[in-house]
């Protein structure tokens, strides 16, 4: 592929990601956007419920699947490897906006927050939980992440080559402090319908199971690196470390 082809297409993928991304936090907040968890088609209850769990599932399944290194090796036969990154991005904001456009209602409420300094609380905690996403994707590399670092070093020519392991900032705290802004974001309901409680649980169980996955691939490639690490540092919730001891490579 061409080098110029490359880095456009990445830039492409990019876009569209800030597009997917942007529009998530409108979605979930019921903000800003024609259509939302809360503001989307109407249907029965029960073809609801089937329809929003489908395009769960369709978002789940690409975003999990994709990442694992075994369907990797496979997929860059046919993928050029400096944009196999990229086109994971296109494929899973893809999956997203197909999660908006056909998105059901649920519109029974389970909680309405009255108290308003509770409901402004719950407001700033949504937006602390899309800030800590946000904030914590530069803190592993965030071009890496969204494949611009992959087709910016195709475009110059040179190999692609892993980045170190680093502990950084918020890592120190929590394993997975993008994964932890999701859940509070998702969970930071000032009004909790019966849809974006579905929504909730459902992407909560994912990324439980998914972290699952994800850690093993880690162990897996860092070794006994990774093993220090997650020995020290827990996943989601900042408890007090085990050790002291130093982790790898903190800067």
């Amino acid at each position: 592929m061409s080098r110029y082809l490359a880095i456009g297409y990445g830039a492409v993928a990019y876009l569209l990601f800030l597009v997917s991304f942007v529009y998530a936090i409108g979605f979930v907040g019921n903000i800003f956007v024609p259509r939302s968890v809360d503001r989307a088609i109407s249907a029965p209850r029960w073809e609801a419920v089937l329809i929003d769990v489908v395009l769960l599932g369709v978002f789940a399944l690409q975003h999990s699947a994709m990442a694992r290194p075994a369907f990797k090796r496979w997929w860059t036969r046919w993928v050029p490897a400096s944009v196999e990154r990229s086109t994971y991005v296109v494929l899973s904001s893809a999956a997203l906006l197909l999660l908006y456009w056909q998105w059901r209602t649920l519109p029974t409420i389970v909680w309405d927050v009255k108290l308003p300094a509770v409901r402004a609380a719950l407001w700033v905690l949504f937006g602390i939980g899309w800030a800590t996403v946000f904030v914590a994707s530069f803190m592993v590399s965030h071009l890496d992440l969204f494949g611009l670092r992959q087709v910016y070093l195709a475009w110059q020519g040179k190999p692609y080559r892993d980045l170190d392991f680093r502990v950084r900032y918020l890592y120190r705290l929590v394993r997975h402090p993008l994964m932890l802004g999701f859940l509070i974001a998702f969970w930071a309901a000032p009004t909790m319908t019966v849809g974006h409680l579905l929504f909730s649980v459902a992407t909560t169980g994912y990324i439980l199971i998914a972290l699952q996955l994800e850690e093993h691939d880690l162990i897996a490639s860092l070794g006994e690196k990774y093993r220090a690490y997650r020995g020290e540092v827990p996943a989601l919730l900042p408890w007090p470390r085990r050790h002291r001891g130093t982790t790898a490579n903190q800067h």
